[in-house]
C-alpha cells in the first residue's frame, strides 16, 4: 500500500514509506474469539471505512491520516473517514479499536507512542497482543520549539536557563505516555534538566499555549507546527536527529550541543488482531 501522507509544505509530515501489508495478518477467528471478519471471497470495502486518531484534529496523526484517506478513497472508490478520539495519550482511541470487530472496517493511524500507552496509562489492554501493523506510513525526526521573543535560542540556551531556574522551566506534551512526552523525559534524562511537564489533550492545545507563553518549551513533530512556524509564531531551535523532512528550515540536531539524545517518531496504519488476508492484502 502505497499511501504517503503529505503536507503542505513539501513533505513536512514526514519521509515517505513504501510499506507492504503486514505479513503476520492471520484469519478472522484465529486469535481464539468469534468476532466477525470477511466471508470467503469477499471483496474489501463494501462500505465506508472509519481510521480512528487517537488526538484532537490539527496535529500530525491528522496530517498523515487526512490525505491517506483521500488517497484510499481514490484507491478503492469507498468512503475512508476520520474520526478523532482523543484522551488518556491516545489510549482512548487505541482501546476503541482494539474493541472493534477485525473486518478492516475500523482502522487506527497513530505513532509510535502506542509502544508506552500500556504502562503509562495502566490500560487494560495490550496493543502488541489486541492490535497487528498493516503499513508503516511515514517517519521523522521531532523539532524543539519555542517562542521567537524567548531566551532560549538554542539547546545550550535550554540547558543553562534550566541550570539557572531549576525546575522551574515546563515542556507541553501532547499528553502522557505520548511520543513527546517520552522524547522530553528523555532529553531530561541525557541532559540533567529538570523541565517540568505540563500533559495536554493533543498537540494543538499544547501549541497554543506554547505561543502564549504558558509553557516555555515543545518536542514535537514539525507537521503539527507547520502553520506556527512558517507565521513566526514558533522557532526551531534544533532538530531531535538526522533525517530532517524535505523543505524544512534548517536546524542543527540536538547531538551539536553535545548532549548523547536522538529521537524521533514514526506513524503507522494499525487494525484489530485477526484482520483478514484478504483485507490486509489490499
Amino acid at each position: 500500500m502505497d499511501c504517503c501522507p503529505a503536507v503542505p509544505g513539501a513533505g513536512w509530515a514526514g519521509r515517505k514509506i513504501h510499506a507492504p501489508a503486514h505479513p503476520a495478518a492471520r484469519p478472522a477467528g484465529s486469535s481464539g474469539g468469534a468476532r466477525a471478519g470477511l466471508g470467503p471471497g469477499e471483496p474489501w470495502p463494501l462500505r465506508p471505512v472509519r481510521i480512528i486518531v487517537p488526538f484532537t484534529p490539527g496535529g500530525s496523526n491528522d496530517a498523515v491520516a487526512r490525505p491517506l484517506c483521500e488517497q484510499l478513497h481514490a484507491r478503492f472508490g469507498q468512503p475512508f473517514i476520520v474520526e478523532n478520539r482523543p484522551g488518556a495519550g491516545s489510549a482512548v482511541g487505541v482501546g476503541l479499536l482494539a474493541q472493534s470487530p477485525p473486518d478492516g472496517y475500523t482502522l487506527l493511524v497513530t505513532t509510535s507512542s502506542i509502544a508506552a500507552i500500556g504502562p503509562v496509562q495502566g490500560t487494560g489492554f495490550d496493543p502488541a497482543v489486541e492490535l497487528e501493523a498493516v503499513a508503516l506510513l511515514a517517519q521523522s525526526p521531532l523539532v524543539v520549539l519555542t517562542r521567537p521573543d524567548s531566551p532560549i535560542d538554542s539547546i545550550a540556551a535550554l540547558v543553562q536557563a534550566d541550570r539557572e531556574r531549576p525546575g522551574r522551566l515546563h515542556y507541553a506534551s501532547s499528553g502522557p505516555g505520548s511520543t513527546t512526552h517520552i522524547a522530553s523525559e528523555l532529553f531530561n534524562l541525557r541532559s540533567g534538566t529538570r523541565l517540568q511537564h505540563v500533559p495536554y489533550r493533543g498537540t494543538a492545545p499544547a501549541l497554543t499555549d506554547l505561543v502564549a507563553g504558558r509553557v516555555d518549551v515543545m518536542f514535537t513533530t514539525i507537521a503539527s507546527a507547520a502553520g506556527q512556524i512558517r507565521g513566526g509564531l514558533l522557532r526551531i531551535i534544533a532538530y531531535t536527529a538526522e533525517g530532517r523532512p524535505a523543505g524544512t528550515p534548517a536546524g542543527p540536531i540536538v547531538r551539536a550541543a553535545g548532549i548523547d539524545y536522538e529521537s524521533g517518531i514514526w506513524w503507522g496504519l494499525f487494525a484489530p488482531r485477526g484482520l483478514p488476508p484478504p483485507c490486509a492484502r489490499s
